[in-house]
Formats: C-alpha cells, structure tokens, sequence
C-alpha cells in the first residue's frame, strides 16, 4: 500500500509512553526487525496535536534512532514521520489501520505561538 508522507512541522507532539522494544510474536517474545537493514524496531506512544484535533499514535522507529533523554510529557520530534495504511484478515475477521514509521524520535520544542 502506499507511503504517505506526514507533515509534523505545524504540530505539537508529546511523549505519552517511552520507548520499548516492538514485539513481533507475542508468544515467543521476538522483537521485530527492520525487513531491510535488521536493526531491531522500537515503539513509543505520542499524542499528536495539530489545527485543534489530537490522536494517541504509536509509532515505529529503528533502536539507533531513539534519542537519550526522553521524557514522558514533553514535547519530541518525529523527523522523517509516515503513515502507511493496512488492512488484513485473522480469524476470518478483517482489520484495517494506519500503521506511522519515522526515522528517529526526540526531544523537540513546543511550537512558537504567531
């Protein structure tokens, strides 16, 4: 499906859940894994402010894209932000969704007000 590229630049985002590992297979506890390079995936919650609407989103970065310093409640930044839409079939019932990728998270600004 295709790549919609999101722009974050008018937007306040803050760090609702720090990063963690991102989960594949929930039984086995295996951590996904980049299909390209192989780095492990990591996922952090954020809430996403922008012309008066917020969303509670997680989003998908590679480990050496998560930034030290982190602090749950502040404002980061998602350089590179993404959204993909999804859709598949599990237990004969069909899902659908919006999965967001970027290539790095941290500590950003709350926006300057005009």
């Amino acid at each position: 499906m295709r790549v919609i590229r999101v722009d974050a630049s008018t937007a306040t985002i803050l760090l609702t859940e720090a990063p963690a590992p991102k989960v594949r297979d929930r039984q086995t506890g295996e951590i996904a894994k980049d299909a390209v390079t192989g780095e492990a995936l990591m996922t952090v919650g954020v809430v996403y402010i922008d012309e008066g609407e917020s969303s509670l989103i997680q989003v998908t970065v590679p480990e050496s894209g998560v930034a030290e310093g982190l602090t749950v409640g502040a404002p980061v930044s998602l350089p590179g932000l993404v959204a993909r839409p999804w859709q598949s079939v599990f237990n004969g019932k069909e899902r659908n969704g919006i999965a967001y990728r970027t290539t790095a998270v941290a500590p950003g600004a709350f926006p300057m007000a005009s």
